[in-house]
């Protein structure tokens, strides 16, 4: 809203400062600012109300240390991190651009899916929340919504580097290294020197035509990412600032990438996939990082309150997306790793457990307990410390991401 008008400032009337919103990181940084502050500010006001209306956890009783405790405390905090993303998305970034559009398609879908689940547990005394198969239908579902946009619309579109002896001097004196926009099922595999993927050959078996129908593998790929990433979110968010902050550090690294990614110059000189307009997305990503930080002034240890999987579902179906538009989502086991591990205790205390159960009569562990994060508390970890660990290797894993940009 604020680019067009502002756009229009500057070429009618020549406003002061109006050129500044043609930036991307000016209104990057302006939305994460503001983000920022409508999450620490505003959020206390939203934790109050839900306190109002008794929006509180109910608790079960694992026999986990300081559990019983937070019994009581507001839950459905997502609806902080929601508002406080889309708020500057909508008010700085250009709303006619493709990446933003997904992007709140994916933070308005999670989020209702969600919310839905925090309202059947809360006011329907239903601990079970929403019935796991209609949660993973909505899971499904955008990625179904998400993956049709990515391919069929005409704005999505990627710009190959041209080899050095098709590469031209134009007549501004500009090297052309990129060649023609063109639709694409290519992705990026990192550590590799050609490191570029095209999912469409999975069905090159068919024939002669097999690339139009590319876009089946397409949309299942972004299905079983979306899910797996917002699934991986919802389980990582079990103590207190352990979601927040590891989504924090993940959502910053993507902006790096998403930069990158819709900058023809950062992507001719660090080699990769040029992917235009993809830049506007550090706007809305940066604000979604705002939001996070700051809802993590009331949701660190002890949190005043809990994003509940209005918040859960949401960061992750948005990290899903992110990803999967710059061509990045190949990166995900490195940058995500901190979901992918505690959806990996899980399935593999569960499967070991029935296998040991259906072997030997008696179920089995791995883990004292799953996911992840509930094992080390059964080792008498405090839970500050677990949150601080995790959020270290994330940071770690963060840095091994960004080094995936030369390192092949």
């Amino acid at each position: 809203m604020l680019y067009n008008l502002f756009e229009y400032l500057e070429s009618q009337f020549n406003f002061p400062g109006a050129s500044l919103f043609q930036f991307i990181t000016f209104r990057a940084t302006a939305a994460f600012l503001l983000s920022l502050l409508i999450s620490a500010i505003y959020g206390k006001r939203i934790i109050n109300y839900l306190s109002k209306q008794q929006v509180g956890e109910s608790i079960r009783d694992l026999g986990l240390e300081g559990q019983v405790q937070k019994a009581g405390t507001p839950t459905m905090g997502g609806l902080i991190i929601i508002f406080a993303t889309l708020i500057p998305a909508l008010l700085l970034a250009k709303l006619d651009n493709i990446y933003v559009n997904i992007l709140i398609i994916t933070t308005v879908w999670m989020g209702l899916i969600g919310f839905l689940d925090d309202y059947i547990k809360v006011f329907k005394k239903d601990k079970g929340g929403l019935s796991g198969k209609f949660k993973v239908l909505g899971q499904v579902g955008l990625g179904i919504i998400v993956g049709s946009m990515l391919y069929f619309n005409d704005d999505v579109v990627i710009k190959e580097q041209l080899p050095v002896e098709q590469q031209i001097v134009q007549k501004n004196g500009r090297v052309k290294v990129f060649g023609e926009a063109h639709k694409s099922t290519k992705t990026t595999v990192p550590f590799f020197k050609n490191n570029e993927l095209d999912y469409s050959k999975a069905l090159s078996f068919l024939g002669e035509g097999y690339e139009k129908y590319g876009w089946i593998v397409f949309i299942f790929i972004v299905v079983f990412i979306v899910t797996g990433i917002s699934n991986g979110a919802n389980l990582t968010d079990g103590i207190d600032g352990l979601a927040a902050g590891s989504s924090a550090i993940m959502v910053v690294t993507l902006a790096v990438f998403a930069w990158v990614s819709g900058n023809i110059v950062f992507a001719d000189y660090l080699d990769v996939m040029y992917i235009p307009n993809s830049g506007e997305m550090t706007v809305f990503i940066l604000a979604f990082a705002g939001a996070l930080i700051g809802f993590l002034w009331y949701n660190t240890y002890p949190a005043q309150v809990f994003m509940g999987d209005t918040g859960s579902l949401t960061i992750g179906g948005i990290i899903a997306v992110i990803a999967i538009s710059i061509r990045k989502e190949l990166l995900l086991p490195i940058l995500a790793g901190i979901f992918v591990v505690e959806n990996l205790s899980v399935i593999m205390q569960v499967s070991w457990f029935k296998y040991t159960r259906k072997k030997f009569g008696e179920g089995r562990r791995i883990f004292r307990m799953s996911p992840l994060h509930h094992h080390y508390q059964k080792l008498s970890y405090h839970e500050s410390k677990i949150v601080v660990r995790f959020w270290i290797v994330g940071i770690m894993l963060a840095a091994l991401t960004i080094v995936t940009l030369k390192l092949r």
